[in-house]
């Protein structure tokens, strides 16, 4: 009887010690900084020719890629696609993507290029998501996304400049995806907190 009652309470004071092993579950945000460092590593050749995707959840080729497409492919890792977002709400407002070409009667909805231009996205953000949109006195932080006038977007991650305040951002600029010190104080910086989960 006490070699069972000495068995019982090793067994519960073992019991007792294990520690659990479930993973914590990172946020929607996590996932989209760990996918921009994670197109960092990749070999991925700049190329903004025009192609056939599929839809939804359409992509170029993993080995190509532009500015717009780091953006992307980042949301994409927390579950939201840009592509049908944007071409949703290009359909429903093709005067107020494409005005020039909308009053010419030639404007059309393409899911193959529309979510990859940088002017549709800052459209897309502006009308959908206002309160997104930052002053530039505003603090930046890890996720953020800068756009530059109508032709380049980047995302901040959480690594700052070594003697900074500044956080470093994951852009493609004409080499591949890559790591740089944003210029905060250039003229025609547009500046968005973007979370649509």
């Amino acid at each position: 009887m006490k070699l069972l009652t000495l068995l019982l309470i090793s067994t519960s004071f073992y019991a007792c010690t294990q520690t659990s092993t479930t993973p914590k579950v990172k946020t929607p945000t996590e996932l989209i900084l760990d996918h921009a460092k994670w197109q960092l590593t990749q070999d991925v050749t700049y190329d903004g020719s025009y192609r056939q995707i599929d839809y939804p959840n359409g992509d170029v080729p993993s080995h190509i890629g532009v500015c717009t497409d780091v953006i992307i492919r980042s949301y994409r890792a927390a579950g939201v696609d840009m592509q049908v977002l944007i071409y949703e709400d290009v359909k429903d407002d093709l005067s107020y993507y494409y005005p020039i070409h909308f009053k010419r009667g030639t404007a059309k909805v393409d899911p193959n290029i529309d979510h990859r231009r940088v002017h549709i996205i800052r459209k897309f953000l502006d009308k959908n998501y206002p309160d997104a949109k930052l002053k530039s006195t505003d603090e930046y932080k890890p996720g953020d996304i800068i756009i530059w006038g109508n032709w380049h977007v980047g995302i901040l991650i959480d690594e700052k400049v070594p003697g900074t305040d500044r956080y470093y951002g994951v852009h493609n600029i004409g080499a591949g995806p890559e790591k740089s010190d944003f210029y905060y104080d250039e003229e025609e910086l547009d500046h968005y907190r973007w979370k649509p989960f």
